[in-house]
């Protein structure tokens, strides 16, 4: 998969592994030895927010980029999304008051577009272009650097626009 060809660009033997978030003693067995956990995840997001958190408090892995959605901070002007978010907020809520280094990605609308070009907004301001869609290339570019870059974004809540 070309997802892993790339992350075999910023590690030297990226792990990557899939399966039950709910599934403490396999999350934990993942988590040993890792420095970032990334978390891009569907479902009932506040409980395997919780999960998570748990898990990296136990394994003692302080990282944790967590994908989320614009909209659940009520920062895109004219747009109330309401109850769908809810378990988007429930999830943000439980990272921002986790204490790990936490960063959580909340991109616009995604496109397939061949274009690395995006903006960045904190928790606070009104999302940027939230009618434009912005690439999945876009926020793929910002989570390696997320990854690479320590300092970058850390207990930050980060809005991700087309430029």
């Amino acid at each position: 998969n070309s997802n892993r060809i790339r992350l075999s660009k910023i590690a030297a033997s990226p792990r990557i592994v899939e399966g039950d978030v709910m599934d403490s003693n396999r999350l934990e067995a993942a988590m040993v030895g890792q420095d970032v956990i990334y978390a891009n995840l569907s479902g009932e997001l506040g409980e395997q927010a919780q999960a998570i958190i748990e898990a990296m408090r136990k394994t003692k892995v302080s990282r944790l980029i967590f994908v989320s959605s614009m909209g659940i901070y009520d920062e895109v002007l004219g747009e109330r999304y309401g109850k769908i978010l809810d378990p988007y907020r429930e999830a943000a809520r439980h990272v921002e008051s986790s204490g790990l280094n936490y960063t959580i990605v909340r991109p616009a609308w995604l496109n397939d577009d061949k274009v690395v070009s995006y903006g960045t907004t904190t928790k606070g301001e009104n999302f940027k272009n939230s009618s434009e869609s912005v690439s999945r290339r876009s926020v793929a570019d910002l989570i390696v650097k997320l990854i690479t870059d320590t300092g970058v974004g850390i207990r930050e809540s980060l809005g991700v626009h087309k430029k």
